[in-house]
């Protein structure tokens, strides 16, 4: 009788394995890859938040919207494309590298090396101020020996 009881709970237990792998093969998509795709995009309504942790209802229903794209076979890139042409341009988490938007990936690009270029001119204008600073002044004048001759000749004269 043991032996019956625990080959009925094991046929038991194969079977819900067996429909929720089937399940899992049919292309449901899993909460991983609607996040995927959704934090890719923002929340069109609330302001600078992703739509993968955004909770209010509107976000919570487009979520459930990719969810249903995806199980239809929608593929990220179409998804991601429907939602920009429902809301715009504004629901893209990293804007497109095109046109006017290219200027926001060349922008810190061109800051970066213009802030190198300020650095490196104020290095070398600081260099040149040292090596003005530390030439050697001569105590003494050098005065050549005849000179020195003729000096000593007119003091005399004077004296």
């Amino acid at each position: 009788m043991n032996r019956r009881f625990v080959l009925v709970i094991f046929v038991m237990v194969a079977s819900f394995t067996t429909i929720t792998i089937a399940q899992g093969q049919e292309g449901f998509p899993t909460d991983n890859d609607v996040n995927d795709i959704a934090k890719k995009l923002y929340c069109p309504v609330c302001p600078n938040t992703p739509l993968d942790v955004c909770e209010t209802k509107a976000c919570q229903d487009w979520r459930e919207q990719i969810s249903v794209q995806l199980s239809d076979g929608w593929s990220e890139d179409q998804i991601i494309d429907y939602f920009v042409l429902q809301y715009g341009e504004r629901v893209l988490a990293e804007p497109e590298r095109g046109g006017f938007t290219s200027l926001l990936w060349l922008l810190p690009v061109i800051a970066v090396l213009v802030g190198l270029v300020v650095v490196w001119q104020a290095l070398r204008s600081w260099r040149s101020a040292r090596l003005i600073e530390m030439q050697p002044v001569p105590s003494q004048p050098e005065v050549s020996p005849e000179t020195l001759a003729k000096i000593e000749k007119e003091l005399r004269k004077l004296a």
